[in-house]
């Protein structure tokens, strides 16, 4: 479908135009049309499938249809994190820039008081992340009484960093006449559900790629690494021997990732950081060097998985396998972006297998196991545990042995037929006469007395 079909505002036509947008992705197709119609929707979709758009275009369309000049904010959007904080503010800068729409930006990190008179301007749109947007709705900073639109972005994320209550907060504090829009990357789970008929109303349900689809156009790796020191070698050698235009490499801790930044630095690669012990300024600072291409890798925890669209990323190393299959493929998708081909490495250490093996039950697919001639270790992956052949040999015997089967049964009938008789002397059990002697005794010489006649 082309934009040009959609009775789209001139003004957001012609800003579409200039950014090279004349054909909608499939989720904007899907989406466009029923959120322009004034419903509730609930959309999955993979990462870099061109979200932000679709709920971006319908607000930015009606508002500029229909000003409301003396309003109070007309639409908040939801966000996880800083990074897609900023990511959504600047896409919806360059989509209204021939409008007379503005949007405030409040997320953790700025200046709160810079922030107290952006709410004050009240801009037409807002973009938030909850933790901060809580802080000012205790000061009573905020007016939502106008709002027409909300948007609940990567609504799966936020529950999985706990705003979960935050978010529910934010939203009964909500005019109750307006458009929801949640996007996720999964419709699944409790939470969500839960999240979902709460904020919604008779929602229309789109699915497209999710992340337990296959990416088609990433090329997933695995190298299996002996213990940290041999995935430093093979790191090294796959950041200088790969093609690759940017590179990123995830860590699951902070400590990992500022242990190896100074690793790779020394080698003379043009390398950055970033993780969320930082603030916003040297953020800003590490993200416009990547996109100048002062540097040309990134190592970062999952805080840069979700909301980083970076132009050139053809490599991901996960240095750490992701601790679930959500987080892997949110990493390995800022790669393979735009219908161009990425290149996903995983290190898998002996600790890692079963994390690994799981992710690859998750997504249902088998990650090619790949070797580096000059590096291989002596880890091969978890041995197969051989069953006892002798238990199991004993019981298919017993099963197999119908003598002692029919032995066992006339013993069994023989006890049920002097049930309740009288026992004799003869009947009852003789005591042995075998004298037990102990190996220990054999070997020390010791002699068992012998019985009186």
């Amino acid at each position: 479908m082309l934009f040009s079909e959609l009775a789209l505002h001139e003004r957001v036509q012609k800003a579409l135009t200039e950014l090279g947008f004349d054909k909608a992705t499939p989720v904007q197709e899907k989406t466009l049309p029923l959120a322009m119609a004034g419903k509730d929707l609930m959309v999955s979709a993979e990462t870099g499938s061109g979200k932000t758009a679709a709920f971006l275009l319908p607000m930015l369309n009606h508002m500029h249809s229909h000003p409301a000049p003396h309003s109070a904010t007309r639409a908040l959007i939801l966000v996880p994190t800083r990074e897609l904080a900023l990511q959504v503010f600047q896409m919806c800068e360059k989509l209204a820039q021939y409008t007379y729409i503005k949007a405030g930006l409040i997320m953790g990190g700025e200046d709160f008081r810079h922030q107290i008179n952006t709410l004050r301007k009240n801009p037409e749109i807002l973009i938030a992340t909850p933790g901060r947007l809580i802080e000012h709705m205790e000061n009573n900073n905020h007016d939502f009484s106008d709002l027409e639109y909300l948007i609940l972005d990567e609504a799966d994320r936020m529950l999985d960093m706990g705003f979960g209550a935050d978010v529910l907060t934010i939203t009964n504090d909500c005019r109750k006449e307006r458009q929801t829009l949640l996007f996720s990357a999964t419709l699944t789970g409790n939470q969500l559900g839960k999240m979902a008929e709460e904020v919604l109303n008779d929602p229309t349900r789109i699915t497209l790629k999710t992340a337990r689809d296959k990416h088609e156009n990433i090329h997933q790796q695995i190298l299996l690494a002996d213990d940290t020191a041999h995935k430093e070698k093979l790191l090294i050698w796959l950041l200088e021997n790969e093609t690759y235009e940017k590179a990123l490499i995830f860590t699951n801790t902070r400590a990992q990732a500022n242990t190896f930044i100074g690793k790779i630095r020394v080698k003379g690669l043009r390398a950055g950081i970033l993780h969320g012990d930082m603030d916003q300024r040297e953020r800003k600072h590490v993200m416009r060097l990547l996109t100048d291409g002062a540097i040309n890798i990134l190592i970062a925890t999952d805080v840069a998985a979700r909301g980083l669209d970076i132009k050139g990323v053809q490599l991901v190393i996960n240095l750490e396998m992701a601790r679930n299959g959500d987080d892997y493929v949110h990493r390995i998708g800022r790669t393979g972006r735009g219908g161009e081909q990425g290149l996903a490495i995983s290190l898998i250490g002996p600790d890692e297998w079963n994390r690994m093996s799981s992710i690859e039950r998750y997504l249902k697919l088998r990650f090619e196991k790949r070797t580096i001639k000059e590096l291989i270790g002596s880890y091969k992956g978890p041995k197969k545990l051989k069953s006892s052949g002798k238990a199991a040999g004993k019981k298919k015997s017993d099963k197999k042995n119908p003598a002692k089967k029919g032995a066992s049964e006339k013993q069994r009938h023989r006890v049920k037929k002097n049930v309740g008789k009288r026992r004799t002397s003869a009947d009852a059990p003789q005591p042995s006469t075998t004298t037990h002697v102990t190996t220990a005794a054999i070997d020390s010489g010791f002699e068992p007395p012998k019985r009186r006649k």
